[in-house]
This record gives C-alpha cells, structure tokens and sequence, in this order.
C-alpha cells in the first residue's frame, strides 16, 4: 500500500482546500521544495502534486515550482495534475521528470483525449475521476457533468490509462474518512489499479483502508491530515507496509 502525500499549489504556495472550494483554503507553507523534502525524507516514494491555480485556469500555472521539485529529488516518482489538457503539457512535464500526469477535466469533456495520450505516452498516464454525490465534476471541481464514475473508468481502463485516482469530493480536506465502499465498488468494475483520495484522517483509517486494499486499491493520496498532525506519514507508511503484506 503507497501512502502518497499530497503537495497542493495556489498562488506558488503549499495549500489544502475544502471539498475543492477555492475559496477555503488554508495555507501550510510559501516553499513547497521544502514542503516536498519534508515528505521525501519521512519516507514518501511518490509525491501527488496539483496545481490548483491551473485547474481552474485551463493552463499550468505552478508548473516551474513543479519542475523545481522535479530537479530538486529526482529519485521521487511524481504525479502531476491541474490543467493538463494538451499533449505539449504533457510531454513538458515528463522531460522535467514527472512520472505521471492525471488528466482530470479533459478526459470527462473530452474522452478520446485519453485515448490519444494513451498512445502517444504509454505508461504515463492517469485519470483522475472526481465525484460528487456519484457524479463526475470537472475545472478544478467547480462544475458538475452528468457522467458515472464506473462507466468512465472502465473506458479509460480500455483505452490504456495507468490507474484511476478516485476522489469524494464531500470527503476531501475534511478529515472525515474515505469513502471506502465507493471505492472499493469502482474497483469491482475494473482491472487497473486504484488509487483512493479524500478524508484519510488517523491511523484507524489506514487500517481501515489496508482491509480493503485487495479488492485493488494500490495507494492513497492524503494531505490535510498530515500538515494538522493527525496523521505521522512515517508511522502510516509502516503501518500501511505491514498490514497490506502481511
């Protein structure tokens, strides 16, 4: 089980929002380098960074901070998501050594996107699917669409994606547990791998996500808890370790 912290970025600086809003933010540092080492040296192997700025924009924003990180400790593997929609972006992002880029938006409006970059970066990419109350949201979480988790899921598993990060929006930055049956039903419908987003808040919900694990959950991307101190990523990490090999 990979426990994946979560490195948001607003305006160049390290935030947490809540339930997506823009507009509720709390701000946890103006040096997201430092805020990364921090995670790299309790232990992280993969860093979930977003650029917020960019979702909402349509373009990257953070991008160079993204890339600073990137340069800064390039034995972390790295995911990126906040306004990739295009192929430049992309490509932009893995020559600055990102791993994995999330397409969040673009693959709601526009589907076969996915299936083009699919082609074009084998391996390299993820979808991020967002729901709330069991529908798709798109453009930084602030408009809902009319699609269904599953359905969406299983067509970008057909189309090559690399894992599916699912998120509860009403869960997340709110330190209230993940929505572990709805994940655990999404990954009843596909093959890939996923990863769980939103609400992780103490050990109790490691154990309770590490119980799960094998339905296919490979990991899960937590944030808040670990900058408001309910959650020791170290202590998670080998909890997580032990309990899903054991």
């Amino acid at each position: 089980m990979l426990l994946i912290p979560a490195i948001d970025l607003k305006e160049g600086k390290c935030v947490r929002l809540r339930q997506g809003r823009m507009d509720d933010e709390t701000v946890y540092s103006n040096n997201p380098i430092e805020v990364a080492e921090r995670w790299v040296k309790a232990g992280a192997k993969r860093l979930h960074i977003v650029d917020l700025d960019g979702a909402v924009s349509g373009a990257p924003v953070n991008a160079q901070i993204i890339h600073d990180i990137s340069y800064t400790f390039p034995g972390i593997n790295i995911q990126v998501g906040g306004g990739i929609r295009d192929a430049d972006t992309i490509q932009a992002y893995l020559d600055a050594g990102v791993n994995y880029v999330i397409i969040g938006t673009r693959a709601i409006t526009t589907p076969h996107f996915v299936s083009d970059v699919c082609l074009e970066f084998p391996g390299h990419i993820i979808v991020g699917l967002d729901a709330r109350n069991g529908k798709l949201a798109t453009e930084g979480w602030s408009k809902l669409s009319h699609h269904d988790a599953t359905d969406m899921a299983q067509r970008f598993e057909e189309d090559g994606v690399t894992s599916i990060i699912f998120t509860d929006i009403s869960r997340d930055g709110m330190m209230n547990s993940l929505n572990l049956a709805a994940t655990v039903e999404l990954c009843r419908h596909i093959h890939i791998p996923v990863i769980a987003s939103g609400g992780i808040t103490n050990m109790d919900d490691i154990r309770a996500l590490c119980a799960v694990a094998h339905e296919g959950i490979e990991g899960a991307i937590t944030g808040r808890a670990l900058y408001e101190n309910t959650l020791d990523f170290a202590e998670a990490q080998k909890l997580a370790s032990e309990l899903c090999t054991g």
